[in-house]
């Protein structure tokens, strides 16, 4: 059995606890020194620890983490940052020509193995204290696709670009216009055709430091693709993007398969995900502690096991519950009551842009879903309700108390993210119910102790969405929940606001762009149309099944379900299935039949009948 101890450095603090993990270990006790003090940390060696898990439970911080794995996964270690850190088991292997999908949890290695792949981390194979150098990787690698890799990565012979995971921090590190940055790199001479297909003209002259999170999500993926490179690593492409855009760049990104080229894809949305890959690797274990690469499987084959938490060719079963999907839309909660907000006709004009917003209500205990195309005024919608911006004629929508969680957080509280929560949720912040409906379900506990300026953008996100949550409030906005956040994420964070809606009565908006996520928060949907940038109209809020089909028939894309798991698969254009939904007007819910008029069978020609002579 191998044992893997993990201790996170910024939350121990062995000079405030008198080094409880030390004094309770049975180890020590028996004189062999298991735990040891060296500075201000505490050290685990884990070839002594018995693995009793004592100290887990005795340390006031949540610093150590102890778990058990088969010996035959220590001879498969690909990296390990530091004693006491985070093991990535086994890597990828991608291959030209073809898109392998990176699926898993946030913090379980998908962006190290990206880093691993461009060159940025050499891998050690769990030797943190005695490196091994390029010929003994790439000997232990020997065999496999990876033997070739890193045997061309060490002599300097692959180009590798990279897209990064955060975009909102690329201006921090540019400065500059967009059309001045992508001409820097434009290596493929293709950057019209890209820059055409990503629809970035409009924002060509724009300094980097004043675009939307959409914008400069396309930019990065524009800057990719226009490096000529032979290995193409995009890490989360499709956050802040809407559902058209999302389409167009995966497109973009298939595109380099006809030449050849080796693409690898770390993706949160399962529909882009299964509509760019052609294979997939699941990543598993326990976030912050260990990562475990699974062997490679078709996309849907891959997609399945993920959900299901099965790996049935290793025998692993790496989540106790399947994470199951409705074929159905659910209904309205039985919690709806009166309404809560009416507005009436309004407008609000930006210089270059208007938005007309028709009349409608929102009732308490329900949760209105906002889809549209990004730049159509979904935001400036929001901030009205919030008292953010005013409509043109300065009306007010009611004295009503708003808890708003922005689409961009910039974090600006100094001090940790319990000291943070506790003036939010004040009172409530001990109680029961808060710990088991918001705490539990985001995994607050473990991040109760950092300082909120050093969170990771996954973190942050939970962090905003719990503050929005624990607010005394008449009416919840919240604008792009799941951004940052893994597929796990993205249905707690579900749950929960489902929860909180229904028991308080408080009514939500939730302006979101993953359709999945959408489907199972919503009861009501508000659709958004127009032109980006220029003009755009907010309808009236509608049923789920109506407003779904509006929108998807507007972006010309079609869903159907998986017949094992019922999860939505983003139709192939002018598929079979795509020309017979849009026949009988079904963009999304659809039965899991096929549609047999459309198969053309061949007729059964009988045997000719022999002649006589």
């Amino acid at each position: 059995m191998t044992r893997i101890a993990v201790l996170e450095e910024e939350k121990c603090k062995v000079k405030k606890c008198n080094s409880l993990c030390v004094s309770f270990c049975p180890m020590v006790r028996s004189r062999v020194e298991a735990i040891r003090v060296e500075g201000s940390k505490a050290i685990i060696a884990e070839t002594l620890c018995s693995g009793c898990g004592i100290c887990v439970k005795k340390c006031p911080f949540k610093a150590i983490s102890i778990v058990n794995l088969p010996d035959e996964l220590e001879k498969a270690c690909s990296h390990r940052f530091s004693e006491n850190s985070f093991k990535l088991f086994r890597l990828p292997m991608p291959s030209p020509g073809t898109v392998l999908g990176l699926l898993g949890q946030n913090g379980i290695g998908k962006s190290t193995t990206l880093k691993v792949f461009s060159g940025e981390i050499k891998p050690n194979l769990g030797r943190f204290d005695d490196p091994p150098d390029w010929p003994e990787i790439i000997q232990y690698y020997r065999g496999s696709s990876l033997q070739d890799y890193f045997t061309k990565l060490s002599e300097k012979k692959l180009k590798v670009s990279s897209k990064p995971q955060y975009v909102d921090k690329i201006p921090k590190a540019v400065s500059g216009k967009a059309g001045e940055l992508l001409e820097k790199v434009d290596e493929r001479k293709q950057l019209d055709a890209i820059a055409e297909e990503l629809e970035l003209k409009k924002i060509w002259d724009r300094p980097l430091d004043v675009l939307s999170g959409g914008e400069l999500q396309r930019v990065a993926v524009a800057a990719a693709l226009s490096r000529e490179a032979d290995v193409y690593l995009f890490d989360e492409p499709s956050s802040y993007l809407d559902v058209k855009q999302r389409l167009v760049v995966a497109r973009a990104i298939r595109s380099l398969k006809e030449q050849q080229k080796t693409i690898v894809v770390a993706e949160h949305d399962l529909a882009i995900i299964d509509y760019l890959s052609d294979q997939i690797c699941v990543f598993y274990g326990e976030p912050s502690v260990y990562g475990v690469v699974s062997h490679t499987h078709g996309v849907r084959t891959g997609i399945n096991i993920y959900l299901q938490g099965y790996i049935p060719d290793e025998n692993i079963m790496f989540r106790k519950k399947a994470i199951v999907f409705h074929e159905k839309p659910p209904s309205a909660g039985e919690t709806v009551g009166a309404p809560l907000l009416k507005w009436d006709k309004m407008e609000k004009t930006f210089n270059g842009f208007k938005l007309a917003i028709e009349p409608g209500e929102i009732r308490t205990g329900e949760i209105i879903g906002i889809l549209g195309p990004n730049g159509i005024g979904k935001t400036t919608f929001v901030k009205i309700l919030a008292g953010v911006e005013e409509a043109d004629d300065k009306r007010q929508l009611g004295k009503l108390t708003v808890s708003y969680k922005p689409q961009y957080i910039a974090p600006d509280f100094e001090g940790t993210v319990q000291e943070l929560l506790m003036n939010v949720a004040k009172e409530n912040f001990t109680s029961s119910w808060y710990k088991t409906e918001i705490a539990q379900p985001f995994r607050l506990q473990v991040l109760m102790d950092k300082n909120v300026m050093e969170l990771s953008g996954g973190e942050l996100q939970k962090v905003a969405i719990a503050a929005c949550l624990s607010r005394k409030t008449d009416l919840f906005l919240l604008d792009e929940p799941s951004a940052y956040l893994d597929v796990e994420e993205r249905l707690n964070v579900a749950k929960t606001l489902r929860r909180v809606v229904e028991a308080h009565g408080i009514p939500a908006f939730v302006v979101e762009h993953d359709v999945v996520t959408q489907d199972f928060i919503a009861d009501r949907l508000m659709v958004f149309n127009g032109e980006p940038g220029v003009s755009g109209s907010a309808h009236p809020p509608t049923s789920l099944r109506q407003g779904m089909n509006t929108f998807l028939k507007e972006m010309d894309i079609t869903f159907r379900r998986d017949s094992v798991t019922f999860r939505p698969r983003v139709n192939k254009e002018d598929s079979q299935m795509d020309k017979f939904q849009k026949g009988i007007g079904e963009y999304y819910y659809t039965k899991t039949v096929k549609p047999e008029k459309l198969e053309t069978k061949p007729e059964k020609k009988e045997p000719a009948k022999p002649t006589k002579k």
